[in-house]
C-alpha cells in the first residue's frame, strides 16, 4: 500500500471515529432525573441549588459529574415544560 493511500485510510477513519463522537454523551433533558418541579435551597432539593442538586443525582445515577453550566441548561429546560 502506498504512503498516500495509508494517509487517506487513516484521516477516512479518523473522520468516522469523530464524527461518531459527536453524537454520544449528550442527553435529553428527558433521560436526566427531574428536578425542575422542586423548589431550591428546600429540603426536597436536599438543600441544594436545582442545577447542584441535578449534578448529585447524575453522579449517584450514573457515576459521572456533569457541568454546572450543562445542569443549569437541563433545569431550565425542564422547568418550561
Amino acid at each position: 500500500m502506498t504512503t498516500c493511500k495509508r494517509l487517506m485510510l487513516i484521516a477516512g477513519a479518523s473522520a468516522v471515529l469523530l464524527a461518531s463522537g459527536l453524537f454520544v454523551g449528550r442527553a435529553s433533558a428527558a433521560e436526566y432525573p427531574q428536578v425542575g418541579s422542586l423548589t431550591a435551597f428546600a429540603q426536597e432539593a436536599n438543600h441544594m441549588s436545582l442545577p447542584g442538586y441535578m449534578r448529585y443525582l447524575v453522579f449517584v445515577q450514573d457515576g459521572r459529574w456533569i457541568s454546572y453550566t450543562e445542569a443549569s441548561k437541563i433545569v431550565a429546560q425542564q422547568q418550561i415544560r
